[in-house]
């Protein structure tokens, strides 16, 4: 009768939890954070973390992407599977509202903080990535739909500002709010596109007018702006799910259907030729450059010069088709990998809760939603009479409710639309700086 060694009998005592280690951690590396396994997530975090409560977290560029990219991968794979919050826009909310929090709460450092400033504002990554967006998308885009695209969204944008305004004047009105007060500094600063393209400005002109210090005038219209556009995110989200659900009703990223009321048909995917992806990179850094030229020599904001001059581009066909496909390559690569770390920075600096926390009151929020709310429908029904996707219709008609850029980009990564951004950016912009301009003029009439 064979007997086993001791050796032997060890080793096949050690085998169970040899496999119960192996299988562990396959799991583990099968658990993700975005694309990150979870392991390799972990390590990476705790290295970026350690880096910055030891202040060698480099003040730059890649300190910057690094603490954007390691929260916008977790709190946008957060916002993919917490129930309800997903179905809503989950990883946009998330993304904005989170690193609002810590900052507010003081729980990030000084030094993410001046690694996150140097990337968003010395470097100015929220333009690279609009310029990119919108370069891309509109070079890559099918030329009947961009042309039918950009002529027909101005109706129900001007529709639904009109019927905004006056909305959220009544509601003010029905909460005790004096009409001036409502449309001056909550309703303009909803529509004004944006802080830095909508607020400053307005501040200044109201300023001069009023008289007073412009920063005094920042913060009694930043908490309209910050709510308007929290509300847009989240209707952006439910509009979404309406598309899911009636799939007629959505375009998924298209704006119009064809003369004969049917869908464009879809363009075949093109393979991706990384080579050209320098070329994109180029040639959008290029359009930005070439708006902000012309902002200095005709006054017209840079980024709508920047639309209008990819736009005719397009539309005459002297872009080399290599050469578009490079640019779209390089948008689709920017928006799939870049957009929630960029929504992390943005909620970071951009997005005050000190500010907000001081006016607000229910009543407040209300006049604040039913601008919002209005924008989006009017959108939806004028959208749906001009034989455009109803739902698109409304998420690009409510991008003139959001902060301007920002807003754009939390808006249509909400409703996973980034294809809409050029026609965002035009109802963003144009109808910003309109606002802007007769809000001033009504103001200094009425005083």
């Amino acid at each position: 009768m064979n007997t086993k060694t001791n050796l032997e009998a060890v080793t096949e005592n050690e085998l169970p939890i040899q496999n119960n280690i192996k299988s562990l951690w396959e799991k583990l590396m099968k658990a993700k954070v975005g694309v990150l396994p979870l392991p390799l997530y972990i390590v990476l975090a705790t290295i970026i973390l350690t880096a910055s409560i030891y202040n060698t977290l480099p003040a730059d560029m890649i300190g910057g992407f690094a603490v954007i990219m390691i929260l916008g991968m977790l709190l946008g794979d957060l916002g993919q599977r917490i129930p309800i919050l997903k179905e809503i826009g989950g990883p946009a909310i998330l993304a904005l509202l989170v690193p609002s929090i810590l900052v507010f709460l003081n729980v990030i450092n000084t030094s993410s903080m001046e690694a996150v400033t140097t990337l968003m504002k010395t470097s100015n990554f929220l333009y690279f990535y609009i310029s990119c967006l919108v370069v891309g998308s509109i070079l890559g885009m099918n030329r009947k739909v961009l042309i039918q695209g950009f002529t027909r969204m101005f109706v129900p944008l001007i529709v639904g500002t009109v019927l905004a305004v006056v909305a959220g004047m009544l509601v003010g009105l029905l909460f005790g709010y004096d009409l001036q007060h409502t449309f001056f500094y909550i309703v303009v600063p909803i529509i004004g596109g944006g802080i830095g393209e909508g607020i400053l400005p307005l501040s200044i002109a109201y300023s001069s007018i009023l008289g007073g210090s412009a920063e005094s005038f920042v913060s009694q219209m930043i908490p309209a702006a910050v709510i308007g556009n929290i509300f847009a995110v989240v209707s952006a989200g439910l509009m979404m799910r309406l598309g899911e659900k009636k799939k007629h009703l959505s375009g998924n990223g298209k704006l119009v259907k064809s003369e004969d009321g049917n869908e464009v048909p879809e363009e075949k995917e093109k393979v991706i030729d990384f080579s050209l992806m320098g070329a994109g990179l180029l040639i959008a850094c290029t359009f930005f450059i070439v708006g902000t030229l012309g902002q200095k020599f005709i006054g017209v904001p840079g980024p709508v010069i920047m639309i209008l001059f990819a736009t005719l581009i397009k539309c005459l066909k002297v872009m080399p088709h290599k050469m578009e496909d490079g640019a779209h390559n390089l948008y689709k690569f920017i928006s799939t990998s870049l957009t929630w770390p960029l929504m992390v920075g943005l909620g970071m600096l951009y997005i005050p809760l000190e500010d907000v926390v001081k006016i607000v009151t229910p009543a407040y929020v209300i006049v604040c939603a039913s601008v919002v709310f209005v924008m989006i429908l009017s959108g939806y029904f004028v959208g749906k009479l001009m034989k455009m996707y109803p739902v698109d219709a409304a998420i690009v008609t409510g991008c003139h409710s959001g902060l301007g850029g920002t807003g754009d980009v939390a808006i249509l990564s909400a409703s996973k639309r980034m294809a809409l951004m050029p026609f965002a950016q035009v109802a963003t912009r144009i109808g910003g700086v309109s606002t802007v301009i007769l809000a001033s003029l009504l103001l200094k009439l009425l005083s």
